[in-house]
């Protein structure tokens, strides 16, 4: 087993990886948790593959267990389906003394570490991330959110787990769309932190050779984000390099209703674009945009940017959370393996995206 421990003021805890962990995490909460009811959330296709094993494990060892499963899809991290998580944590008779289990990818993550963090005032809850993007992003650094119709995750909290379990044998059952989708999260630590994480990627002859090393890269990506989160746990600083590619990726995928590009494939796209115009700035060594477009490319992800309304875009990305007022921050590379933060005012972003 591979363990991390995240070393925060108050907040510290481990995230753990190891191949078949999802049936030992029942005797792993029984050492480490005193709680007397769990609740599962989780969404439909997760419950249908692997719902029934994860209740038992977790039941077998004495704890009283409630799944609530939730619609796929981005369009479920609203404050509709909140309300109704709420409702069936209500039902359950849960206390601040019992735990919540966040089992899915990115969507369920952020919706039941906000659900968690916010009901009664705050129960205990751990992260078992079920997609790449999340095993290697965002069940780890206690950011936790809900999308508003006009702007993802501008509702949210910072929220740690208590622990982070990560079975890399859940990928196995991701489509190929879905475990390319989490690359982009992966290239965007090599562009960012590592660029030997790049490097990797082109070598792999397939996807069958990317799954047999998928728990080192897992490993890799997870200790640049838990480095990143100790120096900056609440975002002022340089957290924000995390958020490469996602000033436009997040505007990518509002503008289009969430429906036509993924998380990953709006990241990527974001990644390219902004690359190409600090080149032009004379800010990014020439050529670096066509290292990403290589390695996007390679593994089916798009990188060019679509037709959409200026304006409206721009209105997005005006509510972005580091926007400052009169500035932005936006996160670039000076080359693969060096992001920096860059403050530019909003009346100067068209030259930078």
């Amino acid at each position: 087993m591979r363990t991390l421990e995240v070393k925060l003021k108050d907040n510290s805890y481990n995230i753990y990886i190891q191949r078949g962990i999802l049936s030992q995490i029942g005797q792993c909460l029984k050492e480490n948790f005193k709680s007397n009811k769990i609740a599962i959330i989780t969404d439909h296709n997760l419950n249908s593959l692997y719902g029934a094993v994860l209740n038992k494990t977790i039941s077998d060892k004495g704890f009283i267990v409630k799944t609530i499963s939730i619609k796929p899809g981005e369009e479920s991290k609203c404050f509709d389906t909140l309300q109704q998580v709420y409702k069936e944590l209500s039902d359950f008779k849960i206390t601040r003394d019992d735990l919540i289990i966040a089992f899915g990818g990115g969507v369920v993550g952020d919706l039941c570490g906000f659900a968690a963090s916010t009901y009664l005032r705050g129960i205990p809850y751990i992260q078992v991330p079920t997609s790449l993007l999340a095993q290697v992003d965002s069940s780890v650094g206690g950011k936790v959110a809900v999308d508003l119709p006009w702007g993802k995750n501008l509702v949210g909290s910072f929220y740690h787990p208590k622990a982070v379990f990560i079975d890399p044998e859940l990928l196995k059952t991701l489509s190929k769309k879905f475990l390319h989708d989490g690359l982009a999260e992966v290239i965007k630590y090599g562009c960012i932190k590592d660029g030997k994480i790049i490097d990797k990627l082109m070598g792999y002859k397939d996807d069958e050779e990317l799954l047999e090393n998928i728990e080192e890269i897992i490993y890799t990506c997870c200790d640049i984000k838990r480095a990143v989160v100790e120096s900056d746990e609440k975002d002022f600083g340089d957290r924000m390099l995390l958020n490469f590619g996602h000033t436009l990726g997040h505007a990518i995928e509002k503008y289009f209703n969430y429906g036509q590009y993924s998380h990953g494939e709006a990241v990527g796209i974001g990644m390219v674009e902004i690359t190409k115009k600090s080149e032009l700035l004379g800010i990014t060594e020439e050529g670096t945009s066509k290292v990403i477009e290589k390695v996007l490319d390679k593994y089916e992800l798009p990188y060019e940017l679509p037709s959409m309304n200026r304006a409206d875009i721009l209105d997005t990305i005006t509510l972005d959370k580091k926007n400052l007022g009169e500035n932005i921050n936006l996160i670039m590379i000076r080359k693969i393996g060096e992001g920096f933060i860059n403050k530019v005012r909003i009346n100067e972003i068209d030259s930078h995206i």
